[in-house]
């Protein structure tokens, strides 16, 4: 006997993703999981295959998928304005949490206590990033080719190659690879779904049981499956696309027209990078992140690399994308702007992390109000596929990077750019990394749960004064 569908209102479903925004912890997999929970199994207003299907689509945009794919959803059941509204109601939480925390570390930051919390928190980010790239790596790097790709975009690093760079570098390597072998390239997955860097940063990814799902027959009940037409606003005409995205073209340029006009100009320059990083966020928060710090530590200056470390700390605890600790570097850098000073502290940090949230997300919102309707075309195309494998063995070497940066700044916090060496190592801060990877990769144990027995770890190391 299957479950009866529960109504499908548009208040009832605005209280979901209300709910869901303020709940959604630990990354874009556990994210993903949850919708499919709530939205498949207990209320079952999508079928497994419309859903699955949607996640594919939100997989192969830049950005962050679960914020897209609540968009998808909302846009699905209650048109553009549902989506709309599902999308901001899914990152407005974390919003005000950063901003919270923002005010708070800016006021309090420096307390013994709060930097005691920190100092265990941090190794608990690197060991996160750690278990992100074997992960994805176990996944992605099936062949050689994915491998030589890897190692490829490692090397570039190195030779400090910018992200953008080594990203498409990549995507035209797979391309090409696909244009040119007369044969099945081993290793490339036969769906998007097991191919998303971000998702294979967890245990738990929702798309991988896709081809599985995708075999079975779909059972009765759900409000919208596959038999379900189209709703009457899923109009894939030239012109709709033109519309969608020259609207969110105006609309950018409009809104950055007015900060660069009356604003201080850090906020017009926060709006134009964070544009960029928006466009080019293939492969999950952990893939630009050294593009991000690389700029806004080392070019712009205007985070230090504690501040980064700790933004980036605060993120993993926030509900909602990772992807908002863009916003804690825009509520620091405006917090401490001359140009700002006739604000609050909180007020100044506050408007700097909206215009960050404002830019970053956008592009987001259009993609998916553009191309939505156009889904049904993109879906399982071979030589978009091969590209998107290799970006995702590229991700792996940038994750690893960001993993040697993080761990330099962790467990050699007084060596700034010298030679590290064995006498330099903070040995407490390793024993804490070494444990907590042990934690998430041997045991199993999941991230929220690492990170506050990493607190708990740096706590009792201050207690007992051994840092």
């Amino acid at each position: 006997m299957s479950v009866q569908a529960t109504p499908l209102t548009l208040w009832a479903s605005l209280k979901l993703w209300s709910v869901i925004g303020w709940t959604s912890f630990g990354g874009p997999a556990a994210q993903i999981a949850m919708m499919q929970e709530e939205l498949v199994e207990k209320r079952r207003w999508i079928s497994p295959h419309r859903f699955l299907h949607a996640l594919n689509y939100c997989m192969v945009l830049p950005g962050p998928e679960a914020q897209q794919l609540a968009t998808y959803m909302g846009w699905l059941t209650h048109g553009p304005m549902g989506g709309i509204a599902a999308g901001m109601l899914f990152i407005l939480p974390s919003l005000l949490i950063m901003i919270a925390l923002g005010s708070l570390y800016v006021l309090y930051g420096q307390m013994p206590e709060v930097q005691a919390m920190l100092y265990g928190l941090k190794p608990a980010v690197l060991a996160i990033v750690v278990a992100a790239s074997f992960r994805l790596g176990q996944k992605v790097l099936n062949g050689p080719l994915w491998w030589g790709i890897a190692a490829g975009a490692f090397v570039l690093l190195l030779l400090k190659f910018s992200f953008v760079a080594v990203i498409v570098l990549a995507a035209l390597t797979g391309w090409l690879a696909y244009l040119l072998s007369k044969t099945p390239i081993k290793g490339m997955p036969n769906n998007m779904g097991t191919a998303s860097p971000a998702n294979a940063a967890y245990t738990q990814s929702p798309g991988e049981a896709e081809d599985e799902i995708a075999r079975e027959p779909e059972e009765p009940g759900y409000l919208i499956d596959d038999h379900t037409p189209s709703p009457a606003h899923a109009k894939s005409g030239t012109k709709h696309l033109l519309t969608a995205i020259l609207t969110g073209v105006a609309i950018w340029a409009v809104v950055f027209g007015v900060i660069q006009s009356y604003l201080p100009s850090l906020l017009s320059e926060l709006a134009w990078f964070f544009t960029k990083v928006a466009l080019v966020t293939f492969g999950g928060a952990y893939a630009v992140l050294p593009y991000v710090f690389d700029v806004v530590v080392e070019d712009r200056q205007w985070l230090t690399v504690a501040q980064m470390m700790d933004g980036l700390a605060l993120g993993e605890t926030t509900p909602g994308p990772l992807v908002m600790v863009n916003a804690f570097v825009g509520f620091l850098a405006a917090a401490e702007n001359l140009e700002l000073t006739y604000l609050s502290i909180p007020a100044a940090g506050a408007l700097g992390a909206v215009v960050v949230t404002f830019f970053t997300f956008l592009p987001s919102f259009v993609f998916i109000l553009a191309g939505a309707p156009w889904v049904e075309a993109s879906r399982r195309i071979p030589s978009l596929i091969a590209p998107l494998t290799a970006v995702s063995a590229a991700v792996v070497a940038v994750i690893v990077d960001l993993g040697l940066i993080f761990a330099q700044h962790i467990l050699w916090p007084t060596s700034g750019y010298a030679p590290m060496s064995i006498r330099s190592l903070d040995i407490v801060a390793a024993i804490i990394s070494a444990l907590a990877i042990l934690l998430m990769l041997v045991f199993k144990v999941g991230m929220i749960r690492t990170m506050l027995a990493s607190i708990a770890m740096g706590l009792v190391a201050i207690a007992l004064g051994l840092q």
